[in-house]
């Protein structure tokens, strides 16, 4: 986390947290989500028109990558400055990236080692590395079946695409999980 971030954190602990305004996809791209974009459905299966607007500044997509966390509920986040603004995850909370080295990396640049290959129904590749579980980028699915070809990775293991979330311990959509939350406790703020 950017040491700027730590001392907005300390100096303002109790700034409200932000939901739906920002969207990680399937291939690693972070999109804002405007009032519209939110209105026109969920960022996950929704319409194009509910991802928003595709980031492109370099130096913003450094800080979210930077200040990219989660909490002990398995919501993803960034941190920026003192506010929390969850991400939706249109697959999972790490997409990964794969060298035809077999070298693994997030969508954020962290480096991670294979621990086990997964496959869902719809033929989607997933990676359970040292840092976490995520989705292989469909670029580099054809590199994933080289390295288990070679015998570098273990054999795939068959999971459920709707399954992936309470089994890896994360929450796809922190909005549908507030509003959840709201209506079931409308006396919390």
């Amino acid at each position: 986390m950017d040491e700027m971030v730590k001392k907005a954190l300390a100096k303002w602990p109790a700034v409200p947290h932000c939901y739906g305004w920002l969207g990680l996809d399937a291939r690693g791209d972070w999109y804002l989500r405007d009032a519209r974009a939110q209105a026109a459905g969920a960022f996950g299966s929704g319409p194009v028109a509910a991802r928003g607007s595709r980031l492109e500044h370099a130096g913003l997509i450094g800080f979210i990558k930077r200040n990219y966390a989660h909490d002990e509920a398995g919501q993803w986040f960034f941190q920026n400055g003192p506010q929390r603004v969850y991400v939706e995850l249109q697959a999972t909370p790490w997409i990964w990236r794969v060298a035809l080295d077999g070298a693994v990396h997030s969508h954020t640049g962290i480096a991670a080692a294979v621990r086990q290959v997964h496959t869902d129904e719809q033929g989607r590749v997933y990676l359970q590395t040292s840092d976490g579980f995520g989705l292989v980028h469909t670029q580099d699915v054809l590199t994933v079946a080289d390295a288990l070809e070679a015998g570098r990775w273990p054999a795939p293991q068959p999971l459920l695409a709707h399954e992936l979330p309470a089994r890896f311990g994360y929450v796809p959509s922190p909005l549908a999980l507030s509003v959840e939350l709201l209506a079931r406790n409308p006396s919390h703020d």
